[in-house]
């Protein structure tokens, strides 16, 4: 009965060794870790929704070949508060403009650029001069202009083709 009590303590041993050796290469090779560092929680970053200012007078330029695009946007504009007499809609000089995007001219007009933008649903929104003198000095105003991107019409992806 002697020799099955050592044969029995050898094979507890030996499968004590083995698995003492799987866990040791498991350590080594990263896979398992002794001492996990806490996963970083992650915290969402807050979003700009900007501030909705209908005092200021916004220029509507349509920038697709779709007819209406921008009676239909100072319609918008009219039902959320802006003054029939301070939103004005027109056809852009091109017909191909990507993105439908909010141009402001001050640097302080930002935050209601941006409200403007998310009331449309969410446009691009840039501060450029270009549209500046468009305004009597000191008016301040918002150019608007449609993009393809509201265009029903417009594919959904333009294709790169060569011209002919």
């Amino acid at each position: 009965m002697n020799g099955w009590v050592v044969l029995l303590w050898s094979f507890v041993a030996a499968l004590i060794l083995i698995i003492a050796g799987i866990f040791g290469s498991l350590v080594v090779m990263g896979r398992v870790s002794l001492f996990p560092e806490a996963a970083p929680s992650v915290v969402p970053s807050p979003v700009d929704t900007g501030i909705v200012d209908p005092t200021i007078s916004v220029m509507v330029l349509n920038g697709t070949p779709d007819e209406g695009l921008d009676t239909q946007m100072r319609d918008t504009l009219i039902n959320n508060g802006w003054a029939a007499d301070d939103v004005f809609a027109g056809d852009s000089s091109s017909q191909d403009f990507a993105e439908t995007t909010v141009f402001y001219v001050n640097e302080e007009d930002e935050e209601a650029a941006i409200g403007l933008a998310n009331l449309l649903g969410g446009a691009q929104v840039q501060q450029s001069d270009y549209y500046s003198g468009q305004t009597e000095d000191g008016e301040k105003q918002f150019t608007v202009v449609i993009g393809l991107d509201r265009s029903p019409s417009a594919p959904e992806t333009p294709a790169d083709e060569p011209a002919s």
